[in-house]
């Protein structure tokens, strides 16, 4: 049976996913993959090869590339329309000939939104983080994305984790993307515990399926759509618990105690 038995003790740590959990970043990431690649399926179509429907930045993002890699949530997508492009290599410029030239576009436009102040902390991330400090629950974020560790900083909520594991560090140490564990294991590494006493906060199915993978002892699911139209994935995918925000967490699972 997964997750926590009536008794048990509360994890001694978390890992908390960043973009959609702690930063409001995850519409950002959408609505750039959305612009690599209905460029790339309105290219197709005007060659006359492949499905022209332009990307569901909700639905399809959450199912193929929230909490993938660039690369990864690239050919993911791709593959799921029947596209079959070179890799190509991490250098390629923008564009639809190869993957990582359609991750570039994303990359592109990503950058583009972040110029302009697209992206910001969830009000309920530093409340949260705040009160797990003051249980003396150590947190580490995690991202796919190489810009993670910077915009953490400029909210100000690096301050309160004790660790931050993101996309440049993943390819440093050569980390495979989720849902292979190994992001999670190593941030749980970084904090000095064991995945069992650990929990894992996501709102990717693909990292809830990590999480689930990687043996940890509490797998949380976050569902931040008024309608909980996310609950029911994320169950199906492995979440122990679904909460609608972060302060519910913390006192569903530690109970506020000091």
């Amino acid at each position: 049976m997964n997750g926590r038995h009536e008794g048990t003790p509360p994890p001694r740590a978390v890992v908390l996913d960043t973009d959609g959990v702690l930063l409001d970043s995850a519409t950002a990431h959408a609505a750039a993959w959305k612009t690599a690649f209905d460029a790339c399926l309105a290219g197709r179509a005007a060659d006359g090869a492949g499905d022209p429907a332009p990307f569901d930045a909700d639905a399809e993002y959450r199912r193929l590339v929230d909490g993938r890699s660039r690369y990864d949530g690239a050919e993911a997508f791709l593959t799921s329309r029947g596209i079959r492009l070179p890799p190509g290599s991490h250098g390629d410029p923008p564009g639809r000939a190869t993957v990582w030239a359609v991750a570039a576009r994303k990359e592109a436009a990503f950058l583009d939104a972040l110029a302009a102040g697209a992206v910001t902390a969830f009000p309920d991330a530093a409340e949260a983080l705040t009160a797990l400090r003051a249980l003396r629950v150590p947190c580490v974020a995690v991202s796919a994305s190489r810009h993670a560790r910077t915009l953490l900083a400029d909210t100000g909520l690096d301050r309160l984790l004790a660790d931050v594991v993101d996309g440049g560090d993943a390819a440093r140490l050569a980390l495979p993307g989720k849902p292979d564990p190994g992001l999670f294991l190593h941030a749980a590494a970084l904090l000095g515990t064991r995945p069992g006493d650990t929990a894992v906060v996501e709102d990717a199915l693909a990292g809830v399926r990590a999480a689930r993978r990687g043996g940890f002892g509490l797998v949380v699911g976050l569902d931040r759509a008024p309608d909980g139209r996310g609950t029911a994935p994320l169950r199906e995918a492995g979440a122990d618990l679904v909460v609608p925000d972060l302060t519910s967490l913390v006192r569903e699972t530690w109970g506020g105690r000091r």
